[in-house]
C-alpha cells in the first residue's frame, strides 16, 4: 500500500488567516462606524439648521412689517398684558426681548363700501375659520381698514356684523378691503420643560407660544439708516437678529464644554413702515 501525503494547512497557518480575517473585519467595522458617525453629525447640524430657519423665518416676516396699518393713530395700545407706546417697544417684556405693533390678519373683509365721514363698517366675518372672535371691543379692539388708517372699535352688532370705530373714515374704501386686526407681538427666550425655547406672545391672554425649541440665544440689534447703533425707536430702520440653536441631544465626542452642537445665523430685517 502507498500512502499520499495529504496537504493542507497548518495550525500556524491557520491563526495567521484567523488574524488576517480579524484585522480585516475590524477595519471594516470601524469604517462602517465611522460613517455612521459622520452621517448622523451631518443629520443632525441640517435638523440645527431646519430649526432655526424655521425659527427665524416668521419671526423676520412679522419684524419687516412693523408699523403696518397706519398704527400710529391708535398709538397706545393696551391689552391684557399691558400697555405699548411704540411701534417698536425694546426689552419688552423682559431685556432682550422686542415687542412690536402692527396689523395682521385681514382675513375680514369689507361687505359695502366704506365711505368717508363714516364711523361704521359691515364687514364679512366676526370670527375665524376657528370660530374663535376677530373683533371686540377688549383685546381684539384695535383695526386697521386696508392698511390706511386705523381705529378703535367701540361696538360691535353680530346680528348686522357691523363695527362701531372711534372715529370716522378720511378714506374712501370698496367693497372686499381687508380689515386687519392691530396686535402686539413679542418675541423672547424662555425656558420650557428645561429646554431653552423662542416664544411668540399675541398679548391677548393666550400667553406666549412655543415656536421652536433648542433655540437658546436671541439678540437684537438696532441700527439707523446709516447702519450705525441706535436704542432710540423713532431712529431704527434695521433690525439685526442673531439667533443660535443647538441640537436636541449631546455628543460625548464633542469636546466643547456641554457636548451641544451648535449653529447661529444672522440676518439683517429692513423694515418697511417705519420713517416713510
Amino acid at each position: 500500500m502507498i500512502f499520499k501525503k495529504e496537504k493542507g494547512l497548518t495550525l500556524i497557518e491557520l491563526l495567521i488567516a484567523i488574524v488576517i480575517s480579524a484585522l480585516i473585519i475590524a477595519g471594516l467595522y470601524r469604517t462602517f462606524i465611522g460613517q455612521q458617525k459622520t452621517y448622523s453629525v451631518q443629520e443632525q447640524i441640517v435638523e440645527i439648521q431646519q430649526n432655526a430657519r424655521v425659527a427665524v423665518n416668521r419671526m423676520m416676516s412679522e419684524i419687516r412689517m412693523a408699523g403696518f396699518g397706519n398704527v400710529s393713530m391708535v398709538l397706545p395700545v393696551t391689552f391684557s398684558t399691558g400697555t405699548f407706546s411704540k411701534v417698536l417697544n425694546l426689552d419688552t417684556p423682559t431685556a432682550g426681548s422686542l415687542t412690536l405693533v402692527s396689523a395682521t390678519g385681514g382675513t375680514s373683509t369689507l361687505t359695502t363700501e366704506g365711505g368717508i365721514g363714516q364711523s361704521q363698517i359691515v364687514v364679512s366675518t366676526l370670527t375665524d375659520d376657528m370660530g374663535n372672535p376677530l373683533f371686540d371691543t377688549g383685546n381684539r379692539r384695535y383695526v386697521s381698514i386696508g392698511g390706511l388708517e386705523s381705529f378703535v372699535i367701540t361696538g360691535v352688532d353680530s346680528g348686522t356684523n357691523t363695527l362701531t370705530l372711534s372715529g370716522a373714515l378720511t378714506y374712501r374704501h370698496p367693497v372686499g378691503t381687508p380689515i386687519f386686526n392691530i396686535k402686539a407681538l413679542s418675541y423672547q427666550i424662555a425656558m420650557v420643560n428645561g429646554i431653552p425655547t423662542l416664544l411668540r406672545d399675541e398679548n391677548l391672554g393666550n400667553g406666549p407660544q412655543p415656536q421652536a425649541d433648542s433655540i437658546e440665544n436671541l439678540q437684537f440689534t438696532y441700527l439707523d439708516a446709516s447702519g450705525n447703533p441706535t436704542v432710540n425707536p423713532q431712529d431704527i430702520r434695521i433690525i439685526r437678529i442673531s439667533l443660535t440653536a443647538r441640537g436636541e441631544r449631546q455628543d460625548p465626542e464633542l469636546n466643547n464644554g456641554d457636548g451641544y452642537r451648535r449653529r447661529q445665523i444672522v440676518s439683517n430685517i429692513h423694515l418697511r413702515n417705519i420713517g416713510i
